[in-house]
């Protein structure tokens, strides 16, 4: 088992916030997943829902993050002297992280360079440089993108070339110094490796490509002789691989050119910015802008989910000393003036749906230069809504080491992870992730009971008291359909019809007070709800036994995120919803759920039917499946449904199919590898074998209790068997001992 939170490393502030949540102990997803992030890995992590995956990626996370501000804080408080003490002064050739650009980004080793930017150019120079000799270093381009490479002062801007202090060689083939760009040479791009040369002895400078020598770009002006030059480049979305000669060289110089690594100690001089009184205002420690600029980006699918993650977060990192961590949330439905001032106002954590997400990327209301963590919850989910296209865009504006740099971490967890889908974006965007996968194949955990009910109107007949009551889809309305008809539509009407009363049965038979119901469409939903709330006395009973509330894409914003608390808080008793809500909804203790549809994907219950049996509470799934097919919408036109009355078959070019609730059933009993057991129409659920009687929404029994009644019937039969074992034993060892005497 698991141990204390404060065994992984976290801050005894965070291990406060859990235990506030009653989190004694961490589970098993938790376990596992925390000290790898802390770590710096990346993590693919599957678990049943309910299991604590939010909290997997959330703890380390914020710690990371409060870690980050605090150490960039301190460093700007600390007492630092107006320049660097000798043991400060670099030795070794690399680029400098105090003198650059904002949003350029350097390795801990100091050689590979990134920026992510695809409006601005940001620059960097080395951490030393030569003031006379022959030297010689090498640029590889590792990524699609621009950049110019050369030489510079340390008083030249950090965009290369646009000064009289630096000369550079562009990707596009062009030189440039004094913003003055000329053809030269021959373009290059990603895998081409750049020779950088200067010859302080003759003043000039001159560059290669994979080798091939282009001959002289630049006199040195006669105002630059006897200055220091540093290694230079500036990068729009591109990346660079510098070696200064520690490790062989791809294109070894000739002519008496040495790397620069090789320099001579009289001939090197040390860059004055170097994180002194002197150091760039703009990289200096101690500063550190979280204005419109997360240190963790958060994608969830849904509105609710979103609301819910950052939620936790808010409660996570409340015992958390200054500087304090700023969580942000973008969803729709808010007010974008809001949003905005918000993010003015700071963000170190950004959770948000898709498309809001993108929507302050791609406008420049979000930043993404300081990015750490890119998490994806439920990615099957956020894959299923089509989404893979603007997770690619949002992964490649992000840079892939961070200003200080670390390397982006991604985070990728769901219920199931076992989808080619999943499996492909993670080979796209992940560097080596290692797996947590505590759920395997899909399973029904044991503390859920799932049942299905046959609904066959040809058998039961009572729909047709129902039928001026129950409201259905319209889809069969100018179909003739009647009582006592055998015909394909008339039967699907009764479907429709007679689920409803069998959830009515259900709910009385379990004295259901708090459940989830499952529609296929949103228009099933709103049905399904005004029969339940007519049937308990109207909108405006003072009780309502069958208060009920709906959750779909329809209804807006505020009152979805109403509803849900309303369901949560006890004041209705029933959730309907389409399969939003199967996607993490965190509604602890529910203790039923109904499918008046049965879903015709398999991971979808599981999903659905995962919203029970949580935290050893034994939970009811009960599931309606229709014996003869039925007519369902399935809109492909324009409006997406919005006024559509083409109740021809999809086949035909009309927006309906006719839905095989039976195959569904085959099919998820097959991925299960279990039989699922059938009910009687009068819902009730026989006990089962090794549970017994049990409540549903309460903790199961302990083994020893269930198994009482059983000890106490074979007690008289244990007696007797050792009753003929004692006496099998004696007769055998007299036998022995008899054969032993003759010998």
């Amino acid at each position: 088992m698991a141990g204390h939170f404060s065994e992984f490393g976290l801050l005894p502030e965070i291990c406060k916030a859990v235990e506030d949540m009653e989190w004694l102990l961490p589970t098993d997803v938790q376990a596992e997943a925390i000290p790898l992030i802390l770590g710096g890995g990346d993590v693919l992590m599957a678990a049943e829902t309910g299991r604590g995956k939010t909290g997997a990626f959330s703890l380390p996370v914020i710690q990371i993050v409060h870690e980050t501000i605090r150490e960039a804080l301190t460093g700007r408080k600390s007492s630092r002297p107006t320049s660097a003490a000798p043991s400060d002064v670099p030795t070794k050739f690399k680029m400098n992280v105090f003198d650059r650009d904002q949003d350029f980004a350097i390795d801990a080793k100091g050689y590979l360079c990134q920026s992510r930017d695809h409006d601005k150019w940001q620059g960097c120079r080395s951490t030393l440089g030569v003031n006379k000799g022959m030297y010689y270093y090498e640029a590889t381009v590792t990524d699609e993108g621009l950049c110019r490479v050369g030489w510079a002062t340390d008083l030249a801007s950090l965009n290369l070339g646009t000064d009289n202090q630096g000369y550079g060689f562009g990707g596009t083939g062009k030189k440039s110094f004094e913003k003055q760009f000329n053809t030269y040479g021959e373009p290059f791009g990603i895998e081409d490796t750049i020779g950088c040369y200067i010859n302080l002895d003759n003043g000039f400078v001159k560059f290669s490509k994979n080798g091939v020598d282009f001959g002289k770009a630049f006199e040195i002006s006669q105002n630059l002789q006897g200055s220091t030059f540093f290694a230079a480049v500036v990068l729009k979305n591109a990346e660079l691989l510098f070696n200064f000669g520690d490790s062989p060289f791809k294109f070894p110089p000739r002519g008496g050119y040495a790397g620069l690594s090789k320099a001579s100690p009289s001939a090197v001089s040390a860059s004055n910015i170097n994180g002194g009184a002197s150091a760039s205002a703009k990289t200096k420690p101690g500063k550190f802008k979280n204005k419109c600029s997360p240190s963790a980006i958060i994608m969830e699918p849904s509105r609710e989910l979103a609301q819910q993650t950052h939620d936790q977060i808010s409660l996570f990192r409340k015992h958390l000393p200054t500087p304090q961590v700023k969580e942000v949330l973008l969803i729709g439905g808010e007010n974008i003036k809001t949003q905005i001032q918000t993010l003015n106002e700071g963000v170190d954590i950004l959770t948000g749906t898709p498309g809001k997400l993108e929507d302050f990327i791609s406008t420049n209301k979000v930043s993404l230069s300081q990015v750490r963590f890119f998490i994806l919850d439920e990615a099957d989910g956020l894959l299923a809504q089509g989404n893979q296209e603007l997770i690619m865009r949002i992964f490649n504006k992000i840079p892939k080491r961070s200003p200080d740099g670390k390397r982006l971490q991604m985070i990728v967890c769901s219920a199931t992870l076992h989808s080619i889908e999943v499996k492909k974006l993670a080979d796209k965007i992940m560097h080596f992730p290692t797996w947590v996968d505590l759920k395997g194949k899909d399973a029904v955990p044991e503390t859920v009971h799932h049942v299905f009910c046959r609904v066959d109107p040809r058998v039961d007949t009572s729909w047709q008291q129902l039928k001026s009551a129950v409201k259905t889809d319209g889809i069969h309305a100018e179909d003739k359909t009647k009582s006592g008809s055998q015909s394909q539509e008339s039967l699907s009407e009764a479907v429709k019809i007679l689920k409803v009363g069998y959830l009515v049965k259900a709910i009385q038979e379990h004295k259901m007070d708090q459940a989830i119901i499952f529609c296929r469409t949103k228009l099933d939903c709103d049905n399904v709800e005004r029969y339940l709330i007519d049937l308990g006395g109207g909108p405006n009973a003072m009780v309502n036994e069958y208060s009920c509330v709906c959750l779909h894409s329809d209804r807006p914003p505020k009152e979805r995120k109403a509803n849900l608390e309303s369901f949560k808080d006890g004041e209705a008793r029933f959730l309907i919803c389409t399969d939003v809500a199967a996607r993490g909804i965190d509604v602890s203790g529910v203790p039923f759920v109904v499918n008046v549809t049965f879903p015709d994907d398999k991971q979808n219950y599981v999903h659905r039917i995962g919203r029970v049996g949580r935290a050893q509470r034994m939970g009811l799934a009960i599931s309606l499946v229709s014996e003869v097919k039925e007519k369902v919408w399935y809109h492909t036109c324009p409006n997406r449904g919005k006024g559509c009355s083409d109740t021809r078959l999809r086949d035909q070019g009309g927006c309906a199919i006719w839905y095989d609730e039976k195959e569904y059933l085959a099919d998820v009993e097959d991925h299960l590898k279990e039989t699922i057991s059938c009910i009687e129409p009068n819902m009730k659920v026989p006990h089962n074998e090794f549970d017994g009687k049990v409540t549903y929404g309460k903790k199961r029994r302990a083994a020893g209790f269930i198994f009482e009644s059983h000890t106490a019937e074979l007690a008289p039969s244990v007696r007797e068997l050792a009753e003929m074992e004692y006496k099998a034993q004696t007769s055998f060892l007299t036998l022995q001992h008899k054969q032993w005497m003759k010998h």
